[in-house]
This record gives C-alpha cells, sequence and structure tokens, in this order.
C-alpha cells in the first residue's frame, strides 16, 4: 500500500502578543505531499481532515485543486514556492505579483491561506546563488501581498532544518552557523518586522540514528528516562523535541531575535526503514507523534519557553514517515482524531538490538510480499515543499 504522504506538525511557538489567543488549546496540522501513486482526489482528503481535530495543513506547493478543496472548511493553509522559483521571484517584483495574483487571490479567503514558505531549506543547499536570491524573494513576495492588501493577513517564510544551527547542545548555547552570517541576520530581521514565524525543522530521530543507545531512544520518544541536564541553566530536559525547539530559540535570542515566533514546520518519526536502520517501527512512530501531540495540547511550553501555546503539523512523508494510507486508513492512530479506539497499551522502549531484530524481519516479510504483489510494499518518496 503506497502511503499518502502526509506527515504532524506544523508546530507554532506562539509570541508573547499571541499566547492570549491561543491559551486555552493548540492546534494539531499536517503537512501534505502529492508524490505518490494512487492518490486520493482533493475533496476526499479534505473530507479526511474535517473527521480528525486537524486544523492546518502545510502544502508541498500550491496545488490549486487541493487549495480549492479546502475552501470554507475554516482549516489554516500554508502554500509554498519551489526552489527553482526563487530566482525569478527575486529579481522580478512582476513575478512575485503573478505568484501571488495565481496562487492566493483566486482562493482567498474562502481558502484560509495563513502562510507562505519560500523555498525548502534553501540556506543548507551549498547554492550560493540560491541562498544570496532567498531574502529578496522573501521581501518581493510580502510586497505584492502588501499591495493586494493581504500583508497583515498572510504571512511569508521559508524552512530551514536543523543544520543552520552550529550548536545545539546544550540547548541554551544554541547558536547559528557564522558561516551565514549577515545573510542570516538579513532573515530574521524580515521576520521581526513583519511579524512573520522562524520555520524549522527538529527531528529526534537523526540524532537518535548517531547514537543509538537504548536510553537516547527513550530521551528521543519522551518515555521514562534520566533526562538531560543544560550545564549552563541546569534545566533537566526530559525529551530531545524540546532540547531542539529551545536550542532554536537560544540561537535566535543570541542574535537578538528572540521574539520572533518559532514555527516547527515539520517533526515525526518513520515507521520502516531500510535493513540496517535502527529505530523505526510502527510502535516509536505512534510513541512519538502520540507523545508529542500530547505534550503540544498541554500548552507546558518548552523550558525556556514555558507556558507558549502549541501549533503543530506532524511528521513528514519522506520515505516511511506518513500517517495515512492511499485509502484514507490511518498508519497508525494518535490523538488528532476525534474519536479514536480504544487506547492501546503505552510502547515499550525498542532497544537497539530489538529494533534490529524487528527490521530484518520486516525486511523479509517486505521480500515475500514484493514476491506475490509487486506493489504491496511500495512507500511514498516525498520531500516536504
Amino acid at each position: 500500500m503506497v502511503m499518502l504522504p502526509y506527515t504532524v506538525a506544523f508546530l507554532l511557538l506562539s509570541s508573547l502578543q499571541t499566547v492570549k489567543i491561543a491559551n486555552s488549546q493548540s492546534f494539531i496540522g499536517i503537512n501534505n505531499g502529492q508524490v505518490a501513486d494512487n492518490l486520493p482526489p482533493p475533496p476526499s482528503t479534505t473530507k479526511l481532515l474535517q473527521s480528525t481535530s486537524i486544523q492546518k495543513v502545510r502544502l508541498y506547493g500550491s496545488d490549486p485543486a487541493i487549495i480549492k478543496a479546502l475552501a470554507n472548511t475554516g482549516i489554516g493553509i500554508v502554500i509554498g514556492t519551489a526552489n527553482g522559483d526563487i530566482p525569478g521571484l527575486a529579481s522580478d517584483p512582476n513575478f512575485a505579483k503573478s505568484w501571488i495574483n495565481t496562487n492566493v487571490l483566486p482562493f482567498y479567503p474562502a481558502s484560509n491561506i495563513i502562510l507562505i514558505t519560500v523555498g525548502n531549506e534553501v540556506m543548507t543547499s551549498n547554492d550560493q546563488n540560491l541562498i544570496n536570491k532567498l531574502l529578496p524573494a522573501m521581501q518581493n513576495v510580502q510586497n505584492a501581498l502588501n499591495d493586494a492588501s493581504l500583508g497583515g493577513k498572510i504571512k511569508v517564510s521559508t524552512v530551514h532544518p536543523m543544520g543552520v544551527l552550529k550548536q545545539s547542545e546544550p540547548p541554551s548555547s544554541g547558536s547559528f552557523d557564522p558561516s551565514y552570517g549577515d545573510l542570516m541576520k538579513g532573515l530574521l530581521e524580515f521576520h521581526s518586522a513583519n511579524g512573520s514565524p522562524f520555520a524549522i525543522n527538529p527531528y529526534p530521530y537523526f540524532a537518535y540514528r548517531s547514537d543509538t543507545r537504548p536510553e537516547t531512544l527513550a530521551f528521543c520518544l519522551s518515555q521514562p528516562n534520566a533526562g538531560q541536564i543544560d550545564g549552563n541553566t541546569k534545566i533537566k530536559y526530559m525529551n530531545m523535541f524540546d532540547a531542539q525547539v529551545d536550542a532554536v530559540y537560544s540561537a535566535l535570542n543570541s542574535m537578538g531575535f528572540k521574539n520572533v515566533e518559532i514555527v516547527v514546520a515539520e517533526t515525526g518519526w518513520p515507521f520502516k526503514g531500510d535493513d540496517n536502520d535502527v529505530g523505526p517501527s510502527i510502535e516509536n512512530a505512534k510513541a512519538y507523534n502520540g507523545d508529542l501531540i500530547a505534550h503540544l495540547r498541554s500548552i507546558v511550553g518548552t523550558p525556556l519557553m514555558p507556558g507558549k501555546s502549541v501549533d503543530t503539523f506532524g511528521p513528514r512523508s519522506e520515505q516511511s514517515f506518513g500517517l495515512f494510507k492511499t485509502d484514507l486508513t490511518m498508519q497508525h492512530h494518535n490523538r488528532h482524531q476525534q474519536q479514536p479506539p480504544t487506547p492501546a497499551p503505552a510502547p515499550a522502549t525498542i532497544t537497539a538490538p530489538q529494533a534490529q531484530a524487528r527490521a530484518r524481519a520486516r525486511a523479509r516479510a517486505r521480500a515475500r510480499a514484493r514476491a506475490q504483489t509487486p506493489s504491496a510494499s511500495a512507500a511514498a518518496a516525498t520531500k516536504y515543499i
């Protein structure tokens, strides 16, 4: 069964001026990719989303059929430009205006577009021409929105991986890679001036993949663990997600932009992987996503941002991060359903040897499935926007 490329987390850590608005609840969002076979029609996926508590959707582009299908649902929509559009957007204000005229104005406000992401992971692309043109592209998109009287209603951002940080441990010492210099400062000045969020993709899974001790897995999955103490603040962190987000906050603070909102554009845990992968499993994906959603809804915040409300768009769809199959059934159940099934016992921490054994067993099962049905084990290989 090909996985429908949906993910679980557009996470908004609100700044002080928005806490009052969202203090009573946090919002669950989902990433929606379109690179897969046998995808259901947009109206069907919209109906699926309306049957859940999902209130925001991040698209991997600006598919007009999907944007139109989400009209009059109240669901917040994040759309994005391709990296290949950045040079044109940067050099030609009319191209930016045309992009807004094509992808926003025909649908808004019936389709509740709330954010436009200009490119994806551009700062770590090693394409210096693209990197240099990112900020001018964002400025022209912002100007086009302003000209359409939408500047205060739809925000503009871009999405970064955790790789933009030079240091993330301990969280209080988080800092941006100095090689980005004035380029990063310019982006942050743009966010501050326009009230737009800094978008980041924290993935505790990748931290675990480089350190596969059982205690690291428990820390990354927010399962019972001894915690990790920040030597500077003496704060004890009980999960990797909070530690990564606080590292981003510290990096912003170190450059004088602590009031810029942090948006977690994507996070998640894979439900399966290659034969030599340690950690991917249905149990671990369910544990990560479920505990994250509960944590966000609690509005506890992170140690460095206590009490901040959190919006969430979930795990990405690259390889095996998807939540839904193409028949619109869930890969695993989590708390974003309006009517969840009877809860299953909390999964036990999966040790590295256990994960390896399970991976080998899954590989044998997939091999048998491929021999019987060629498409049975195919998975969507989608990269977010």
